[in-house]
């Protein structure tokens, strides 16, 4: 039964850290709607692929706007896998590792790789000392000016929206996640997860191409997995490169205030919500990564005070392309006309 927990009165930013003790209230995973919530997924994802095949091979090329739903349903997917690799969306390790290992076939992401990778995310989220694993680059105001100009160059470049959001997708799930980038010297694991999922990648495909031919796999797969990789990369890009996002810096970083404070409550339309695994309360998970995808809701429903911090709307989103580096004084994330008449930073 869903009750109203109450948390202790007070600024919500003196009470980050009281937050993790009521949030622990809301980690056990209902696991018959664990199991519904895989089946309305990988299920609808195979139905779009097949309908997508049945019209252009029928010579019907209308039909790759199945690609669409397909890629949506996909990107679900690795919602899934996401939880999976926290742990949250069965609350057995061995259970969850596995689920995560096979989604990570379909997502092109080698889960046990992805997921430690993901674990340092999480663990340094906001922290100017721990930034380069898992996350996305952002500079301050003064190491943007301490580059040389191919530097400089170089980080616009990377923070431009076409290849963030275009060839930056390509470059991650085609490319990138077949080798343990980062880890190679992180032992067998992140090797051997990233070698098994490629071996296993390659036999799938070879499968449906003798099926039903080159041509029509990639005509079919290679946009969907396009698509579903350039919406995962903006949400994870929103969800922490926000105006009034949260960086701190040696003594000055704690996790509690990071997570509720660096991470955004991205206030998606019902339907976007579904789709993406309510991946946008992304403050909440942040602060307790345990909670599965489809208790978030539950929270904020309980808690409506959680909802106002960080909350961003989509067309507000759009806007966040722009911010590319924090200024110290300030504290928020600025674009390169306006960093350009800062002075001074702390």
């Amino acid at each position: 039964m869903n009750t109203m927990i109450q948390v202790p009165a007070g600024p919500l930013e003196v009470d980050a850290a009281a937050w993790l003790k009521t949030l622990s209230r809301y980690r056990q995973p209902q696991v018959p709607r664990s199991i519904f919530e895989l089946v309305v997924t990988i299920v609808p994802f195979a139905a779009f692929w097949f309908l997508a095949y049945a019209c252009i091979s029928a010579g019907l090329w209308f039909g790759l706007i199945f690609v669409i739903p397909a890629a949506a349903f996909l990107l679900r997917l690795f919602m899934i896998q996401h939880d999976c690799g926290h742990g949250s969306f069965f609350a057995r390790r061995g259970l969850d590792d596995w689920v995560g290992r096979l989604l990570g076939v379909l997502t092109l992401t080698p889960y046990d790789y992805w997921r430690r990778a993901h674990a340092a995310h999480h663990a340094s989220a906001g922290n100017l000392d721990e930034r380069g694993v898992g996350d996305i680059t952002t500079l301050t105001i003064a190491e943007y000016r301490s580059l040389s100009r191919t530097g400089r160059l170089g980080y616009k470049l990377y923070r431009h929206p076409l290849v963030m959001f275009g060839i930056g997708p390509a470059w991650l799930f085609l490319f990138k996640q077949r080798l343990p980038f980062g880890m190679m010297r992180s032992g067998a694991l992140p090797w051997i997860s990233t070698m098994g999922t490629n071996a296993a990648i390659a036999i799938l495909a070879g499968v449906m191409v003798w099926l039903i031919g080159i041509g029509p796999f990639v005509t079919i797969h290679l946009p969907i997995v396009l698509l579903a990789g350039a919406a995962g990369i903006w949400l994870f890009y929103v969800q922490h490169q926000f105006e009034a996002t949260h960086w701190a810096k040696g003594d000055d970083w704690h996790f509690p205030e990071a997570a509720l404070h660096g991470a955004s409550h991205y206030d998606l339309p019902l339907a976007l919500r579904w789709i993406t695994g309510n991946i946008g309360i992304h403050h909440v998970h942040h602060l307790s990564s345990r909670i599965p995808y489809y208790r978030l809701p539950e929270v904020l429903r309980h808690h409506p005070e959680l909802a106002s911090i960080g909350r961003i709307t989509f067309w507000e989103s759009l806007k966040c392309v722009r911010l590319v580096l924090w200024d110290e004084r300030s504290r928020k994330l600025l674009s390169f006309r306006d960093a350009a008449k800062v002075t001074t930073t702390a």
